[in-house]
């Protein structure tokens, strides 16, 4: 386990109601200096996969990558990380649907932060499942997931009658979300996929962002 790994895991606790002094130590020998907040795993996967593909080392970089498990948690964290708790510098990656949380917890920040400090998110158009697979297109991700051995699974679930009036896309969509974990595979799978012009406008202004 790596030292950001532990910190993250202590940040986590310290979120559900453990003690917060056992993360302050840390954050200052990490020299953290930014969180990165992320409704789920799926997501920390795939901006985890971004960041080494461009050749970023985020936990060098003082940058921590923290899943909340939901968006109704940014409050939660924006109060404990940033200018009010260890004085982090705070930002994030949600979904559309989720923007109302995010803009609540991280625009109350915005006046007493300097320019280099200021919150800032980015937001998916439907969630960053959506935007890796427009990216891909469908074509593209069908053949990951047959190379990802998922293929059978895959036909079989455009079987069922509710995937019948759904678009290829909606329909990939929702696949990935089918199993326990294959979201968190395939966020890493499909940004590892993608071409430096091809990275959704949300991911890449994340990454430009830190």
């Amino acid at each position: 386990m790596t030292d950001m790994v532990a910190f993250r895991e202590t940040v986590t606790a310290w979120a559900a109601g453990g003690p917060g002094d056992l993360a302050s130590e840390p954050a200052v020998r990490l020299a953290v200096r930014t969180v990165v907040l992320l409704e789920g795993p799926s997501d920390l996967a795939a901006v985890d996969a971004l960041a080494e593909s461009r050749g970023r080392d985020l936990e060098a970089e003082g940058v921590c990558v923290l899943a909340m498990n939901g968006a109704m948690n940014v409050g939660r964290y924006a109060r404990l990380l940033g200018p009010r708790g260890l004085g982090l510098r705070l930002t994030g990656l949600c979904d559309e649907a989720e923007r109302g949380y995010y803009a609540r917890a991280l625009g109350q920040y915005g006046p007493e932060a300097d320019l280099g400090r200021k919150p800032v998110f980015f937001v998916c158009a439907a969630d960053l499942e959506d935007e890796l697979i427009r990216a891909l297109g469908v074509s593209r991700v069908e053949e990951l997931i047959e190379a990802e051995g998922d293929l059978r699974a895959l036909q079989t679930f455009l079987r069922q009658p509710a995937q019948r009036g759904r678009t290829p896309q909606q329909q990939l969509r929702r696949f990935l979300g089918t199993k326990k974990g294959r979201k968190i595979r395939y966020g890493r799978v499909l940004v590892e996929a993608l071409t430096p012009e091809r990275i959704p406008a949300p991911l890449a202004g994340l990454l430009d962002s830190l």
